[in-house]
């Protein structure tokens, strides 16, 4: 079957006019315009719209969270279709010269290679997001496997494109790549050591996006907000964003705080300093008194110092405490002497492992403490600094 050209079907409109030829060829470019533009229109506004809302009423929650990747998407894809059409149907739609067609052609199949680029990357940013929804997302972090991904999409079409600009074989093109090798590897090197580091971070769970994270060496402490492939953004305490290569996560050392947070406890650990001139010998009955007086049991059989008796209540005031967790470890016990007294060190878990909580519990434990080193007859040490009132 022959081939009917739109200028076919417009000329008898324009027979009786004396530039009828004109007439025609400008019709057939509108009408090949306005039907592209109409084309991605009621694609991109109305049908593939009408698809998302019908897929959304499935899952609400779940495909409404996707609503920008899949917004993206259809956009992208409305384009691709419109492409598609321009490249099969150009020759009998529109009138130009050749010259012109042959750089048409060339021009749509550059677009076309760029928007199925551009579609797949949207693709990818969709499965990201559907990922995301996934209960183990945040213990494996995929951003940076996500960004090799993009990249690598972006490179093969830039190779098509300059193929189709100089009309060479991709072949030709990455021919020459092997002269260049070194250069490509001293732009990328910051990416292949990123693209590595994530692999190591996603495979081991070394780092999720959540974590709680401390590198001295780039003065971070605080939440993990991004896990790139390039670099990690950190939030810090005092909401300052400190920006760290993702390499130096496997080169060098951090801290991280995720294993805290996920135990049964955080831990309290404060030394209190008494005054070795207020150390005393206690008798049994003073002993069972001050027992007897704070409700607490001590075995007095035989004579213990003040700051024994202190010790043992210190304990039994934190094995009471409701917000000391009595799964972990548990004790206060006794430091070498030094120039600073006597050090008792309070060594518990606190059950909330929260920052404020655990702040103002650890705050809480230490005052009372320190408060109650009078009752037994105890002085904390405190070295005496500046001006002195004398009476």
């Amino acid at each position: 079957m022959t081939d009917i050209h739109l200028t076919q079907l417009i000329e008898p409109w324009f027979d009786s006019s004396m530039a009828s030829q004109w007439l025609t060829h400008t019709v057939a470019n509108l009408i090949g315009l306005c039907a592209l533009c109409l084309l991605y229109l009621v694609t991109r506004r109305l049908v593939l719209p009408s698809l998302q809302n019908l897929i959304t009423r499935f899952s609400p929650s779940r495909i409404g969270q996707l609503s920008p990747q899949l917004s993206k998407l259809s956009g992208r894809l409305s384009a691709l279709i419109c492409c598609v059409l321009f490249l099969g149907f150009f020759e009998r739609v529109f009138v130009a010269p050749e010259w012109l067609f042959a750089i048409g052609k060339v021009v749509g199949q550059i677009l076309l290679v760029i928007i199925s680029g551009l579609l797949f990357s949207a693709f990818i940013n969709l499965g990201h997001g559907i990922y995301q929804q996934l209960k183990f997302a945040k213990e494996v972090p995929i951003q940076g496997l996500v960004q090799v991904a993009k990249l690598i999409t972006f490179i093969v079409c830039a190779i098509l494109s300059i193929s189709l600009l100089i009309d060479k074989s991709p072949t030709y093109i990455l021919s020459g790549f092997g002269a260049i090798a070194a250069v490509t590897l001293l732009v990328f090197k910051d990416t292949i050591l990123g693209l590595v580091a994530s692999i190591q971070i996603a495979a081991n769970r070394l780092v999720s996006i959540g974590d709680w994270i401390q590198v001295d060496a780039f003065g971070a402490d605080g939440e993990v907000l991004d896990l790139g492939l390039n670099t990690v953004r950190v939030r810090n305490w005092d909401n300052t964003i400190t920006t760290i290569p993702t390499y130096q996560l496997i080169s060098d050392s951090f801290k991280n705080w995720r294993a805290m947070q996920q135990s049964s406890g955080r831990r309290i650990k404060r030394p209190i300093y008494i005054d070795m001139h207020s150390l005393q010998t206690w008798s049994e009955e003073q002993i069972t008194s001050k027992a007897n007086e704070l409700g607490f049991e001590i075995d007095s059989a035989q004579p213990l110092s003040n700051v024994s008796v202190f010790r043992k209540y210190a304990e039994h005031y934190l094995r009471s405490h409701p917000k000391i967790s009595k799964e972990c470890v548990l004790m206060v016990r006794s430091l070498a002497p030094s120039e600073k007294g006597l050090g008792l060190e309070v060594y518990c878990f606190s059950s909330n492992t929260q920052w404020v909580p655990y702040e103002q519990l650890q705050a809480e434990v230490i005052e009372y403490l320190v408060a109650k080193l009078a009752d037994f007859e105890l002085r904390p040490f405190q070295a005496v600094t500046g001006q002195l009132k004398l009476d």
